[in-house]
């Protein structure tokens, strides 16, 4: 476990611009680590044989180690080596974002997390079925959005990125309003009406007001207070 806890604090010390010293202290403390699990794995191998598999948590050890090898494979072959690959260098990087699995061993050795998890695991045909009602208030809204300001195309937030205009944009704009970011001042663009706003570019409906709050109520309070129930 402090291999792994150290391996994190490895992986989380590269940032933009260091020096190629620094990264060559990375990348070797990453060959280290990876030599430490590839042993880890060798020896429960051995010592379990063919029941070394039975174990989840050992088959996903064994592929986070194989990603790892393939990883310092990829690593040590330079871009001419790479070359019978059309996409050498970014399988490199796929592979190297890959090593971020490792924290998820952490779950394997605290009991209380292995028991999150299972409840997960278990609420999970449930919270397919709350998804699925939560994906339906997004389509109506996402229709009657559509149908009550689609002519806004200027705002102060609504712009030719964030607006009405169709569906697909509708169903964009209404996932961002579920996070609560700035859903208000959109609230303000689309609630405009004559002789507030100019025909065509900024007129709203007077409803928007009834829809924002509906859906801000049906989507972040009720909705996510029922995905946590459901979990309880």
């Amino acid at each position: 476990m402090v291999c792994i806890v150290l391996n994190m604090f490895q992986m989380a010390a590269n940032f933009e611009g260091s020096s190629a010293s620094y990264n060559k202290v990375l990348e070797i403390l990453n060959y280290v680590f990876t030599i430490i699990f590839i042993a880890e794995a060798t020896l429960k191998l051995i010592a379990f044989g063919r029941s070394y598999f039975k174990s989840s948590w050992n088959n996903f050890d064994f592929i986070v180690v194989c990603f790892s090898i393939f990883d310092i494979v990829l690593g040590l072959m330079d871009s001419k080596s790479l070359a019978f690959l059309r996409v050498g260098p970014q399988l490199a990087r796929v592979m190297r974002v890959l090593r971020v699995s490792r924290v998820f061993r952490l779950m394997n050795k605290f009991k209380g997390l292995q028991a999150l998890i299972e409840t997960i695991t278990f609420s999970l045909p449930s919270l397919m079925n709350v998804l699925a009602l939560l994906m339906l208030f997004y389509f109506i809204f996402s229709v009657l959005g559509n149908f009550l300001f689609g002519g806004v195309i200027r705002g102060e937030v609504i712009d030719s990125y964030t607006n009405f205009k169709n569906f697909g944009y509708s169903m964009i704009i209404l996932m961002r309003v579920s996070t609560g970011e700035d859903w208000n001042k959109i609230m303000y663009d689309v609630s405009r009406v004559p002789p507030h706003c100019i025909p065509g570019e900024t007129c709203g409906s007077e409803y928007a007001y009834l829809f924002f709050i509906i859906f801000i109520m049906l989507c972040s309070f009720i909705m996510l207070n029922l995905f946590i129930l459901v979990i309880i």
